[in-house]
C-alpha cells in the first residue's frame, strides 16, 4: 500500500543550505522508491489557517519511507532544513481504490456504540 510523508514547513528561507538540501534530497528517495507528489506549489486554504507550505512525497510502503527517514543518506542532509525551516513531517498509509468511506463510518458507528 502507498504510504505518504506529508510535510508542513512554516517559512520558506533562502539560506544556502536549504539550497544544498533541494538539490540532494531526490537521490536520497530514489533508493527507496520515493517521489514526490507536490514540492513547490501554491497552496489554497480554504477552512482553518495554514502558514507555509506543503510538501508530500510517495513510498511504495510505509517501510521504505521510514528506511528513507532513516537512512544515513537523508539523516547527512535533513540538519540543512531543520535548521533553517521549521515544521512537521508525518507519514501516513494510503487507502486502496476500493476504500468506502461510509463502511468506515459504519464501524466507527458499531465501535462508538459498544463504548
Amino acid at each position: 500500500m502507498t504510504a505518504y510523508a506529508l510535510a508542513h514547513l512554516r517559512t520558506g528561507s533562502s539560506h544556502p543550505d536549504v539550497f544544498v538540501y533541494m538539490e540532494r534530497i531526490q537521490a536520497t528517495m530514489e533508493p527507496f522508491g520515493g517521489r514526490f507528489l507536490i514540492h513547490g506549489t501554491a497552496t489554497e486554504v480554504v477552512e482553518g489557517s495554514w502558514p507555509g507550505h506543503v510538501v508530500m512525497l510517495a513510498f511504495p510502503s510505509g517501510a521504505e519511507a521510514r528506511a528513507w527517514y532513516a537512512s544515513p543518506a537523508y539523516q547527512e542532509i535533513l540538519p540543512l532544513r531543520t535548521d533553517h525551516i521549521p515544521g512537521d513531517l508525518v507519514f501516513v498509509d494510503g487507502v486502496g481504490p476500493d476504500y468506502d468511506a461510509a463502511a468506515t463510518a459504519a464501524k466507527l458507528r458499531a465501535r462508538a456504540a459498544q463504548d
